[in-house]
């Protein structure tokens, strides 16, 4: 599976950057159709610290699969964002089954 990574308004380390592909690319064990993954890292200006924004869209055929979560650091909102894909690629999995 192709991971693109994009950070906007900051450089993300490769070490972040590590973590991300590995999560991700874990996200195929579930679900064999997925095809690409875009994630997208954000910093909001916010007053609290849960300030940190992972966007993953993965591109499965069909309707593709969108999370979005915030946190106080980007490896929990990535981590947050993994685990409600999951969720959507297991019902996903059990309706193709269904039909």
């Amino acid at each position: 599976m192709n991971v693109n990574i994009s950070s906007i308004n900051f450089k993300a380390d490769s070490k972040l950057e590590d973590f991300i592909k590995e999560k991700v690319e874990k996200l195929s064990v579930f679900f064999d159709g997925v095809m690409e993954s875009d994630v997208k890292l954000r910093l909001e200006q916010a007053s609290n610290n849960e300030n940190k924004i992972a966007e993953i869209k993965l591109i499965v055929p069909g309707n593709d699969l969108f999370a979005k979560k915030q946190a106080k650091s980007f490896e929990e909102a990535i981590d947050n964002a993994v685990h409600a894909l999951r969720k959507q690629l297991m019902k996903r999995k059990e309706k193709t089954k269904g039909l």
